[in-house]
């Protein structure tokens, strides 16, 4: 498992997540979990309430998680209003 650190900047309001550190084995399905812990699917392009679609997250890969680290998101960034 890996470490990435996802991001996005179209959807920057109060009461959005800007950024998270996820573990995933690979940089496309960091992109598919969101900072509230769901999972995107591929094919949705609509900007949620409080993340945004696929195609507009950021990811940068960080480093190797420890092994006992499971899919999913380590820590997120909310903007709260």
């Amino acid at each position: 498992m890996k470490l990435w650190k996802i991001s996005q900047k179209v959807n920057n309001d109060y009461d959005t997540y800007d950024s998270a550190i996820v573990a995933a084995e690979t940089k496309n399905d960091a992109k598919t979990i969101r900072p509230d812990g769901m999972v995107c699917d591929d094919s949705v392009s609509e900007i949620f309430d409080s993340w945004c679609s696929i195609q507009d997250v950021k990811v940068k890969y960080l480093g190797n998680a420890a092994k006992n680290i499971k899919r999913g998101v380590v820590l997120s960034s909310y903007n709260a209003g």
